[in-house]
């Protein structure tokens, strides 16, 4: 062999210690479950993390043994993330959100051997226990608490359970392609999937993702992951703000405006990652608190369409940059970050925004491409529609205990999306191939019709849907929540499209409800709302 460099394995636990030697004092902000704010910092997250790594190789767990977690953004958590990784075992993050049912098979599949959570959800976890068939050991995410041990049989306390680790322990050396977390897609159509990935496409997924056209994060940020952390780890964030030593805020269980407004402008938050639906909820109590968020400069908005209205709203009133991107769960989860191109600098504001409304273009580690109908590769010109695929360091090869691939025949991850990309790259999200709607054979976007419904002042949040129709096979149907205070009408909606898309395309009925059907990851869940109204046109017709 040629090579005269050192050859390290890419690990996990290299980022929490990187943390601790050079950004020690940084501070850890964690709102607790039980009310109140702790403040930590990284020297002492990795000292918990490594004891915590010790204490449960001392409860017999062997290599990629999977510790599930049920909890909220926290200081635990964080080690937990990283004591489970760096000791060689799994981090399964758990969403809450999901039905019992699919808790319970996702435990069972996963063959969870502990289980952390936070107070939150230990009634749910009393109930479900006798259903989880191969967790030993449960662990509640606080200090000793009489009251739950009485709930539970044998239930360990978390800050019990680290004085019993090694505060001298080594993080451990092995092979970068061991497993190191799993997470599970949200399970919308039949039982969810488990994506296990590696400290290898982590670690490439952390460096290649936090580029200056990525993330961006620095050791001058203090951020704040809104995003969940039992959502595809937090969009790995962990990660990245250990790698370079930012001032982390965890927001706990309060995610509502008015809370995040608090930890904004108590913090100085000058990055929030989250989804659409967090930040329309964000304007709303920045304009009731009447703060002006003046450290945030940039959020990062992901897990549905960005609504185009929220472009200018956070930009002219506040000063700060909405940055579009697109992932799954299956690409670990970065895709695409909308970052501007050298070029673009001199375009007019307006032509900017527009830029801005795709999901950008995929960074280093990620290739894109569309598929036509007839099995061909589409052109990148930005005109072409089709089937979205992904290949990359960071993307899925096989499901977790799947007995076949989950690539096609040359490789490539088939995302379930339909959209275009120019020559430079830009992708743009069309609609699900499941959401789609064709009207007498031509394509409607879901997408494109919501984001100029929830541009109007008067709705809150919209979802299309594709209805049945005697003549046209499907037509579009609009379902929409009134923003508060508001009493616009049917038509008011109808004529609000006017100009914006041809005039085929508007949707035939628009429907108001009290609230919209949501899902683990905060997406509206529009197969709920087709079983409901996909005939209310033909019963029109019959009518």
């Amino acid at each position: 062999m040629l090579g005269k460099m050192m050859d390290q394995p890419l690990l996990i636990s290299n980022l929490i210690s990187h943390a601790a030697r050079y950004h020690g004092a940084t501070e850890v902000v964690s709102v607790e479950t039980t009310g109140g704010t702790e403040r930590s910092n990284w020297a002492t997250l990795d000292q918990n993390a490594r004891q915590l790594a010790s204490a449960l190789l001392a409860l017999g767990l062997a290599p990629e043994d999977r510790c599930a977690t049920i909890a909220w953004n926290n200081r635990r958590h964080m080690e937990i993330y990283f004591g489970v990784a760096g000791a060689g075992l799994v981090c399964h993050t758990v969403n809450p959100r999901l039905h019992p049912e699919q808790l319970i098979y996702i435990a069972n599949h996963a063959e969870d051997k502990v289980l952390f959570f936070d107070s939150t959800f230990l009634p749910a976890v009393a109930k479900l226990k006798e259903h989880f068939k191969t967790i030993e050991h449960y662990v509640l995410m606080g200090p000793r608490d009489d009251a739950a041990a009485e709930m539970l049989d044998g239930l360990v306390f978390y800050d019990e359970l680290l004085e019993t680790g090694d505060a001298g322990f080594d993080w451990p050396q092995f092979e970068e392609s061991r497993a190191s977390s799993l997470c599970y897609t949200s399970g919308t159509t039949g039982n969810p999937k488990g994506v296990l990935y590696t400290h290898r496409s982590t670690m490439l997924h952390t460096l290649a993702g936090n580029q200056p056209d990525g993330l961006a994060i620095s050791a001058k940020d203090t951020v704040l992951p809104v995003v969940p952390m039992f959502h595809v780890n937090a969009w790995g964030v962990p990660y990245i703000a250990a790698g370079n030593g930012a001032k982390l805020i965890l927001p706990g269980p309060g995610l509502d405006g008015e809370s995040l407004v608090k930890l904004i402008d108590g913090e100085g938050v000058t990055l929030a990652l989250g989804v659409p639906t967090i930040w329309m909820g964000l304007l709303a109590a920045l304009k009731k608190t009447g703060s002006k968020a003046e450290k945030l400069t940039r959020t990062v908005v992901g897990g549905s369409a960005l609504p185009p209205s929220m472009i200018p709203a956070f930009r002219d009133d506040y000063g700060v940059e909405l940055i579009h991107a697109w992932g799954m769960t299956e690409t670990s989860p970065l895709g695409t970050l909308n970052q501007l191109l050298q070029k673009h600098e001199t375009l007019p504001e307006e032509d900017q925004a527009a830029i801005r409304l795709g999901q950008g273009r995929p960074p280093y580690g990620v290739e894109l491409r569309i598929m036509g109908e007839d099995g061909t590769v589409l052109p990148n010109d930005g005109k072409a529609q089709g089937e979205l695929q992904v290949r990359g360091h960071w993307i899925v090869d096989t499901y977790f205990k799947a007995d076949q691939s989950a690539l096609n025949a040359d490789g490539w991850f088939d995302t379930g999306d339909v959209a275009t990309i120019d020559a430079d790259g830009y992708m743009i999200i069309r609609d699900r191939a499941k959401d789609i709607i064709k009207s007498g054979g031509e394509w409607i976007s879901t997408v494109e019709l919501e984001n100029i419904a929830i541009g109007h002042p008067g709705v809150a949040n919209a979802a299309a849907i594709a209805a049945r129709h005697p003549k046209w096979d499907e037509r579009p149907v609009l379902v929409a929540l009134k923003a508060e205070g508001q009493d616009v009408s049917e038509q008011d909606i109808i004529a609000f499209y006017d100009g914006k898309v041809a005039s085929w395309q508007v949707p035939d009925k628009v429907i108001f409800v009290d609230a919209l059907p949501l899902g683990g990851t905060g997406k509206v869940v529009k197969a709920k709302l087709r079983e409901e109204y996909e005939d209310i046109l033909m019963q029109q017709e019959d009518a």
